[in-house]
């Protein structure tokens, strides 16, 4: 509960992430939320952003391999959760050198996240019901 930089190691991420299944395992098949982070940073490559929001897209769910992944709706309500989470993503995003992310490039990496959370449901979730305003611009393999 009181994290520091030097605590974060990137092969813990990695290989928690690869582990941690999407929807909290309600997919068709395993699809794990280290892959989704690697379409996110696609998906930012693809619309022509920075390379930091590219990174930052790579490392937005980091926190999870520490936290482990909520779905969305029961987050929303989980106010302390998300208090830790913002904190530790901080800390995660500080130790890799992307520091002070703006309002803009927050919304850039969520519009990356959800395209790919779309394109996820509609490609793997049984009840896809996942919509955003955005499209999708780099279609993984999904399937």
């Amino acid at each position: 509960m009181n994290p520091h930089e030097e605590d974060i190691n990137i092969i813990d991420i990695a290989h928690a992430l690869s582990m941690l299944c999407r929807a909290n395992g309600h997919m068709t098949q395993f699809f794990s939320v280290g892959q989704h982070s690697i379409n996110c940073a696609a998906e930012a490559k693809k619309r022509g952003f920075s390379d930091r929001i590219q990174f930052a897209c790579l490392l937005h769910d980091a926190s999870e391999a520490y936290i482990s992944d909520i779905t969305r709706p029961v987050k929303a309500v989980l106010e302390s959760y998300r208090e830790i989470e913002k904190e530790l993503q901080k800390i995660i995003y500080d130790k890799f050198n992307i520091k002070d992310l703006s309002d803009e490039e927050h919304l850039k990496i969520d519009i990356c996240d959800d395209v790919m959370l779309s394109a996820e449901f509609d490609a793997m979730h049984p009840h896809a019901d996942f919509e955003t305003e955005y499209k999708v611009l780099s279609m993984p393999d999904l399937a």
